[in-house]
């Protein structure tokens, strides 16, 4: 077993930070580590915390987290902050939000930059779920970026994914065609104590008639500056998780997850052989660099040209 691996096992949280930084990095040794550490997992609670910005999703998992705490679990934090294209950096914002948890041995917080990946996730949060799973926490709460249409990846690495709304946003229809109604399995109308909250639960209980699935998906107030609505988002999301682990439908969409993260998986392993093999060739980067380029022409001769290198390898 990869010595990470056995330190995350024995309650070593250094080690558990450690083999986070390790998956960011795509380092050599992060198959071998998440084949490890997946081997450990201990089965905690996925939560995906997604929605608009400024829904105030920090602001709920700050109050969640208190009352989780308060029901005696433990809790690990990934907050997935958006890469800036031109910097390449990424402002933690939800590190300061929740800054009163630091000193908790009970919560570990881990901000993330996207780095530019699709979906409103970092590629390496899968990885640093399974990582903190196996740490032992008892939950594992996911706050995404917050970016519309490309928010959908939160559903292939969570159990349970929480959409926020606020009222009179106009969010619902947009988040309708975006596909992001679907992906939901609970909808949680924040800052309830605004106007509009009637005339928002009516159109989502419309659209929910439109594509309702064998989960009834409920739709929970709350005002997180008020702690109110908190213990019944939590019952709404042990109920989901409950549902997932004692029907067909539930068992079959972690199926569908674990089958999906294999194609990841595969996917990135390709990507990254075939940059090598362009990055490699200064021929190829010249090429890429001419005014004229054809860029379907030259990308299925190098792709042609990668497969045959790859028979030559095996032979």
């Amino acid at each position: 077993m990869h010595e990470l691996a056995e330190r995350i096992q024995a309650g070593d949280i250094r080690a558990m930070a450690k083999a986070i930084t390790l998956v960011e990095n795509n380092h050599p040794d992060k198959l071998e580590l998440l084949s490890d550490v997946f081997s450990i997992k201990k089965n905690a609670h996925y939560i995906g915390i997604t929605g608009s910005p400024g829904a105030g999703k920090s602001s709920l998992v700050n109050r969640l987290l208190t009352h989780l705490r308060e029901l005696g679990l433990t809790v690990a934090v990934i907050a997935v902050d958006p890469t800036s294209p031109f910097s390449g950096g990424a402002l933690l914002g939800d590190r300061i939000r929740m800054q009163q948890h630091f000193t908790d041995p009970g919560i570990f917080i881990r901000s993330m930059a996207t780095r530019g990946s699709l979906g409103g996730l970092s590629r390496a949060t899968k990885d640093s779920i399974r990582v903190c799973d196996a740490f032992g926490f008892d939950v594992v709460l996911v706050e995404t970026v917050g970016v519309g249409q490309s928010e959908l990846d939160i559903m292939k690495v969570v159990d349970t994914t929480a959409v926020v709304l606020t009222p009179n946003s106009g969010d619902v229809l947009q988040m309708f065609k975006a596909g992001i109604m679907e992906i939901a399995d609970l909808f949680v109308v924040n800052k309830a104590d605004l106007p509009g909250v009637r005339k928002l639960k009516v159109q989502l209980e419309e659209l929910l008639m439109i594509s309702h699935g064998e989960w009834m998906n409920p739709i929970v107030e709350t005002v997180s500056t008020e702690n109110k609505g908190i213990d019944t988002l939590w019952r709404s999301m042990t109920e989901h998780l409950a549902y997932l682990k004692e029907t067909e439908a539930g068992i079959e969409k972690r199926k569908d997850q674990l089958e999906l993260e294999v194609y990841d998986l595969i996917r990135e392993e390709l990507w990254k052989d075939i940059q090598t093999f362009v990055e490699a060739d200064e021929e190829k980067q010249k090429q890429l660099r001419e005014e004229n380029l054809d860029p379907y022409e030259l990308a299925g001769e190098w792709l042609k040209e990668w497969k045959q290198r790859g028979r030559m390898g095996s032979s």
